[in-house]
């Protein structure tokens, strides 16, 4: 082995070793060098750094030790001997050479396992204990050995290291940094690159060693950690250290280690957020996140200004800035519950972000808080999730959805956390079945799956999941428990579809049969998501029905009213595995496929289902349940559990058909709650129609106690009595002659109170066997009901002066009380008798429309001996709409409506109490979306504009667009629907809204400005909604249709100047709103529109444009001045575009009338011939002549040609119209009735509605004129009243008088505003 040549050594050359040693040269072996040099090393050892005389003696061979013969000898053995010497040497002389010599022995340490490394440890050891670097603070070049030392020492230590190593390791490190004068730039690098977390991942232990160093010197070294990032983040110099992009990360770890560390960083911090930069501000919003959010950090408490200053990055312009802070506050609220108060007002506005992701993550973020643990999140985070279930996008809607489900199933269906905390969300099962009132069917699916998989899940055992579904319903609130209803009915009506489908499929292969297949395939498609799509999907299951028999075979399987829930589970496995194709990895149609069957699967009820429920009834019934344990009453529970099964007696009735089931449904029958006895009748009514022949011994039972509800129940049971009679017994003629023949004895109006039930059961039996019961209901209503009810006030009403008076209220104790119910009842019995006739052959219907009427006009005081009290009246007025309203619903009777009529039926919706007004309208949207009312009736929520309650006219607002959303929608999808569209497009609702509103009672004075505002705001709260899109230019259109109106007279009295005058000038307005609101409505008119000829006849051609009168104003003198915005108090100001002028063209139109067409199944009969006022007026005549007590005749007005007057009728009249509606059912001609002379009275004030003041002179009341005078009168329903210091003249408008006005009117300006 060849040997560099070593270095002499300086002096004399002389070298002197220690005693015993001979000389060390490269002469001798390598086993002789290192048993000399162990004696040398024992000598360094024992020399002491005060033997001057020894540490001359052997300088020389100190020397000779670090020449490059033993520094660089290949045998690790005298290189390990020579470090151990040099150690020592250091210890004496400390050369700079020799530190680094050392610090490269110290790589020795890293594998633990050597022969060698206890002599290493000895070598760390020694440089621990006396801290021989600290002598390299006086040489140049230290920081050059510091540095070397510091990446041996984190390169070499590993796991296998025991607690000794480190120690020294660290007390060498620490010692050389603590009695430093300072840290430099690259030291410090060297120290912090261990924190950076791809280094940090490598080697555990030099992380855990960094960390340790930090902590114990973080005195010392704060400074020099400030200082370097102050030159990175204030003065931006990124070139001071490689570590400058990766300051962030070490800012954090710095934190975790020891917030002192950064005492003086975090200022830095503070102005870092408030950068131009976004990305920057994004960077040091990130680091702050993780800051304040870790676990047991105090940061927050301790830097307040800095944690202010982060909470406003919340509103920062910067999307993803906003984003991060959300996702900050899941963490936030988790491990700093006491920091939910600050962060609640900034999820607030995050909650309504304009970005779609903010207000996800906001959801997300109190979710899962929610979820770890409820108490993290207050009422008010929980409320903003509560919100955003109404979102409008999909995403955020699901999310929140979702969310609340969870929770649900956590707390309050698994009871986690106790009662306490089910309680504080127990809304979440209201609020995500309300969402089921949405229009999109998303929604809709979203809800019946959570129903399915959180709220009863139906992978629960048939016990359980009854258990929950018998409490779950029992606690929901009204609103909640529709939705349910529905949601069971929808699915119940999409089986029905199917079952539809399945059984064309069984038909043979014809045109007719595929044009009827395909319809029912667009139905189905409706109520899948993304109808665009589920077409094209159903169109491709319906194929392969089709081709696979089996196929069907599962899917009817499925919907079979036999089907359990298992075998649900099975068949919706199997249809799903018939439909997978392996080879790709997302179908989109089988998963619109899955859509489908998840709706129609029956996964809750089945037969066993039903027994489970009923088994629970009875223990409630019998007081062995776990009612109380559940948070509610044995009675709730009971009435509740009642209901259920009531609901679920009409979607899945063949599961009740049991001897068990209907055994429990009798012992409800016989229990003293009138709502559980009613549920059970109508269950045995939906349920029981194989009861007579299977089950002989429940109809035995059965029988009697339907008799005795029927004759002695409640109304309600006496309804359900006779319906259920008629629905599941097969002599149900005889039956219900046993229950008619005693009551139509037993009937006395001296007992009020004992005829309501009897006059439920007849009107009932009437409508369900009109032919049997005809000629005797006759009798009873025209000996009866008319002679001995309705003529006779038997009792005073309560004087109160309460518009409207609670059910309660009307107590069996107050015999008035009683009679207003029997006599709403009465209402209720005529129309059902005249629905169940269904023909008008004896002019019943006519009567009875007078009788309704005459209601209406005595304001619900028939006899006008004001013995009601006005809660009274106000029920009677709501009863004689609604038997109007229901009347209009059959065809044969909607045709003998007079204008009058439907004018006064309408006229309930502006009614003077607020109860009335509201169940009005909701009776009159429900016909309407059904489809049930005529177009006409549509108009009447033009004239809730005048009402006074904002909530009222918001309503009446939603009912507008949903009816026309239902009628646009339902011309779509059935192409039928073309050929009818006088009676469907909601276009064609202006005209009756216009002849309504020129019959309004309050539009006395056509040019006054209060009440050409009141037109106007009518006539925009319809058009409004309609021309929310320009479809197919519907709004020129509308302007057409306008303009046709003003070249014909009102059919309602056409040679009335008066009345035509009013009709051109709502006209007029309504032209004028046209043009503010659309710039497309000159364009020319799609089509020509067709006008009823009911409401409008046509003039001659001759004089087709109406000679106004001299105060009747043309449209462009009257509108074409307004050069403001049309506005409307609560809307949207649309600036005008268009000149009113351009509204006035009266060309000529299409002649045709409006034909009454068919609605629903032909609701509406054609009815395409002008009819003249004369034959109107004898529309509503019974007998021509009635005679009074000296056989005199009447005059022939009022016995050929009655007409009633509906704005001036007298008490004589109303007595008359009564003694009319009496003769027409007598048995005899001879029998008269006369009305009471004594009865004469005064003139009444107009009918229909109270005029706006109550001082109103009566000759104007007879001319229908609204009163002018200011004051007192409040009107029914009528708008608030104008402020009295108003000035209509301030923006006033001058109209253009013709000659004959200025001769007759000379110097009289009229000024109208439609402005203010």
């Amino acid at each position: 082995m060849e040997f560099p040549q070593q270095q002499k050594p300086a002096g004399d050359g002389k070298i002197v070793y220690p005693p015993g040693v001979k000389e060390i040269t490269d002469k001798i072996s390598n086993d002789e060098v290192v048993k000399r040099l162990k004696m040398v090393v024992k000598t360094y050892m024992d020399m002491d750094q005060d033997s001057e005389e020894e540490k001359q003696q052997y300088l020389s061979l100190a020397l000779h030790l670090a020449s490059e013969f033993f520094l660089r000898n290949p045998n690790k053995d005298v290189r390990l001997l020579v470090a151990c010497c040099l150690a020592d040497i250091f210890r004496i002389y400390a050369p700079e050479d020799i530190f680094l010599f050392i610090t490269r022995q110290l790589k020795g340490l890293e594998d633990t396992k050597s022969p060698q490394f206890n002599r290493y440890f000895y070598l760390l050891e020694n440089l621990a204990w006396v801290k021989s670097y600290n002598i390299c603070f006086e040489l140049e070049d230290c920081n050059e050995i510091f540095i070397q030392l510091f990446k041996t020492l984190f390169s070499v230590i590993n796991n296998s290291h025991n607690q000794k190593v480190q120690m020294h390791m660290m007390d060498l490190m620490s010692s050389i940094i603590m009695e430093g004068d300072g840290v430099t730039q690259e030291l410090l690098d060297t120290i912090l690159i261990n924190l950076i977390p791809a280094h940090k991942n490598l080697n555990k232990q030099a992380y855990d060693l960094a960390k340790t160093l930090l902590k114990r010197t973080v005195q010392t070294i704060e400074t020099c950690i400030a200082n370097f990032f102050n030159q990175v983040l204030v003065m931006g110099k990124s070139s001071v250290s490689d570590l400058s992009e990766h300051v962030f990360d070490l800012i954090q770890e710095l934190f975790a280690i020891d917030p002192m560390l950064l005492t003086s960083v975090m200022p830095q911090l503070e102005f870092k957020l408030k950068s131009n930069d976004g990305e920057e501000r994004l960077a040091v919003v990130r680091l702050l996140a993780k800051l304040f959010g870790a676990k047991d950090s105090e940061l927050a408490s301790q830097n307040r200004p800095l944690w202010q200053c982060f909470l406003g990055r919340f509103n920062d312009i910067h999307v993803p800035v906003r984003l991060e802070c959300v996702k900050f506050a899941s963490h936030c609220l988790m491990n700093h519950p006491d920091l939910a108060r600050d962060l609640t007002e900034y999820l607030k506005v995050r909650s309504h972000d304009p970005e779609e992701a903010i207000r996800h993550d906001v959801i997300v973020t109190i979710i899962n808080a929610g979820k770890k643990d409820l108490n993290l999140v207050n009422d008010q985070l929980l409320g903003f999730v509560r919100e955003r279930t109404l979102d409008k996008r999909w995403r955020v809607r699901k999310e929140a959805m979702m969310g609340l489900a969870q929770l649900y199933k956590k707390y309050c269906l698994h009871h986690e956390a106790g009662k306490e905390s089910a309680l504080k969300i127990s809304w979440i099962k209201d609020k995500l079945l309300h969402i089921y009132y949405q229009n999109s069917i998303d929604d809709k699916l979203l809800v019946e799956k959570i129903f399915a998989q959180y709220m009863v899940p139906h992978s629960l055992d048939t016990e359980e999941k009854m258990k929950c579904l018998y409490y779950l319903y029992a606690c929901l609130d009204t609103n909640a428990v529709k939705a349910l209803n529905e949601m069971w009915k929808c699915q119940n009506m999409l089986r029905g579809l199917v079952k539809e489908l399945l059984d064309l499929h069984k038909l043979p292969v014809s045109e007719a049969n595929n044009t009827a297949m395909f319809g029912k395939l667009m139905s189905i498609a409706k109520n899948l998501p993304d109808a665009g799509k589920a077409q094209d999907f159903m169109k491709k299951f319906n194929q392969v029905l089709g081709e696979d028999e089996k196929l069907r075979v599962q899917l009817e399987m499925l919907i079979s009213p036999t089907c359990s829930c298992k075998q649900a589970e099975i068949c919706v496995r199997e249809i799903t595995r018939k439909l997978t194709f392996p080879k790709q990895p997302t179908n989109p149609f089988l998963e619109m496929v899955k859509f489908l069957l998840e709706r129609i699967a029956p996964v809750h009820i089945d037969s066993e289902a039903i027994s489970a429920l009923v088994k629970l009834l009875n223990k409630s019934i019998e007081g062995t349940a776990d009612d109380d344990e559940e948070g509610v009453t044995p009675d709730t529970a009971i009435r509740s559990g009642l209901e259920l099964l009531k609901v679920l007696s009409f979607t899945h009735p063949t599961a009740f058909h049991s001897a068990e089931t209907y055994e429990s449904l009798l012992q409800c029958l016989k229990m003293e709650d009138d709502k559980v006895a009613e549920a059970a009748i109508q269950i045995f009514r939906n349920t029981g129609q194989k009861i007579e022949t299977e089950l002989q011994q429940i109809r035995s039972t059965l029988i009697p106690i339907l008799h005795q509800k029927a004759k002695r129940g409640t109304p309600h049971q006496a309804k359900q009595a006779v319906h259920c009679i008629h629905a599941i017994f097969n002599n149900k003629e005889v039956q219900l002659a046993q229950i008619f023949e005693p009551l139509s004895r037993s009937l006395n109006a001296d007992v009020p109170e004992q005829l309501i039930t009897p006059l439920v059961s007849l009107g009932h039996i009437s409508m369900l066997a009109p032919d049997q019961f005809a000629s005797p209901m006759k009798s009873i209503v025209a000996n009866f009901i008319v002679k001995d009810l309705l003529m006779n006030d038997r009792s005073v009403g309560n004087k109160n002066g309460k518009l409207w008076t609670t059910d309660e209220e009307v107590s069996p104790e107050v015999l008035a009380k009683y009679l207003v119910l029997m006599i709403q009842i009465l209402f209720s019995l005529l129309v059902r008798w005249l629905l169940g006739m269904k023909n008008n052959q004896s002019k019943s219907a006519n009567s009875t429309l007078r009788l309704l009427s005459a209601m209406l006009v005595s304001e619900g005081d028939l006899t006008e001996q004001k013995k009601i009290s006005k809660s009274d009246m106000s029920r009677l007025r709501l009863a004689a709409g609604g038997a109007i309203m229901k009347l209009a619903q059959e065809p044969c009777y909607h045709d003998i409506i007079t204008p009058e009529q439907f004018q006064l039926c309408g006229l309930v919706i502006n009614d003077e109490c607020y109860q009335v007004r509201q169940i009005f309208a909701q009776k009159l949207h429900l016909a309407l979306v059904k489809l049930l009312l005529p177009l006409e009736y549509l108009a009447v929520f033009a004239l809730c504009a005048k009402d006074p309650v904002k909530e009222r006219r918001a309503h009446a607002r939603q009912c507008l667009l949903k009816n026309i959303s239902v009628r646009r929608e339902y011309i779509k999808q059935n192409p039928l629907a073309q050929e009818k569209l006088v009676s469907l497009l909601p276009e064609y609702v202006v005209p009756y809204m216009i002849h309504l509103l020129a019959h309004d009672p309050d539009f006395t004075k056509p040019h006054e400005y209060e009440q050409l505002k009141d037109i106007k705001e009518c006539l925009w709260f319809m058009l409004e909604v309609l021309m929310t899109k320009n479809e197919n230019n519907s709004h020129a259109f509308l302007r057409k249709m306008v303009e046709n109106i003003k070249q014909t007279k009102d059919a309602q009295c056409p040679d009335d100047a008066k009345a035509n005058e009013k009709l051109y000038i709502v006209c007029d307005v309504a032209l004028f709103v046209i043009a503010n609101k659309s710039t497309a409505c000159h364009l020319d008119s799609p089509k020509d529109p067709v006008l009823p000829s009911k409401f409008f006849l046509i003039q001659d051609k001759a004089i087709h444009i109406y000679k106004h009168t001299p105060s009747i104003p043309k449209p462009a003198p009257v509108l074409g001045a307004v050069n403001k915005p049309l506005t409307v108090p609560g809307r949207r100001i649309f600036t005008k575009t268009t000149t009113a002028s351009d509204t006035a063209s009266n060309t000529s139109t299409n002649s045709s009338p409006l034909s009454s067409s068919t609605i629903n199944k032909n609701r509406y009969n054609s009815n395409v011939a002008t009819e003249s006022s004369e034959s109107r007026a004898q529309e509503n005549n019974e007998n021509p002549v009635i005679k009074n007590d000296e056989g005199k005749k009447v005059r022939s007005e009022r016995t050929t040609r009655y007409q009633l007057e509906l704005h001036m009728l007298q008490p004589k009249a109303l007595f008359s119209v009564l003694s009319l509606f009496v003769t027409i059912f007598q048995e005899e001609p001879s029998q008269n009735v006369t009305p009471d002379a004594g009865t004469e009275a005064s003139p009444v004030k107009r009918r229909g509605r109270p005029p706006k003041t109550a001082a109103a002179p009566l000759a104007a009341e007879k001319e229908g004129a609204a009163a002018p005078t200011g004051g007192g009168g409040a009107g029914r329903g009528r708008k608030r009243a104008a402020d009295p210091n108003s000035n209509p003249s301030a923006e006033s408008i001058n109209i253009k008088m013709s000659k004959q006005q200025q001769q007759n009117d000379e110097g009289t300006k009229r000024q109208i505003d439609l402005q203010r």
